[in-house]
């Protein structure tokens, strides 16, 4: 190799001169981002979806967050649509009132 080049490490476990293949920057690589469980399984799923954007290259991350958003914007929605507990009645008024 020439001086401004210097020569690559070498690896423990490989022979001189047999070193691998250098990573490609641009390849996709995990975030390691953690998702916390919400305890909605409908939530959680869609939350693990996002997994699925540390494979693809960035041009494909637009179809995972837009899969992920209308999931969990459909969720919200169904919590919308649920009924709403019955209204407590109200107490009756006393009638003892003498004039």
């Amino acid at each position: 190799m020439s001086d401004l080049m210097p020569e690559p490490a070498a690896v423990p476990g490989e022979p001189e001169g047999t070193a691998g293949p250098a990573p490609d920057p641009a390849a996709p690589a995990p975030l390691g981002v953690v998702r916390t469980p919400t305890g909605n399984a409908e939530v959680d799923a869609r939350l693990e979806r996002l997994a699925d954007a540390d494979h693809l290259p960035a041009d494909g991350h637009i179809e995972v967050y837009e899969d992920v958003h209308g999931g969990l914007r459909d969720a919200l929605t169904a919590l919308d649509a649920r009924p709403a507990p019955a209204p407590v009645p109200a107490p009756m008024p006393s009638y003892n009132n003498r004039s």
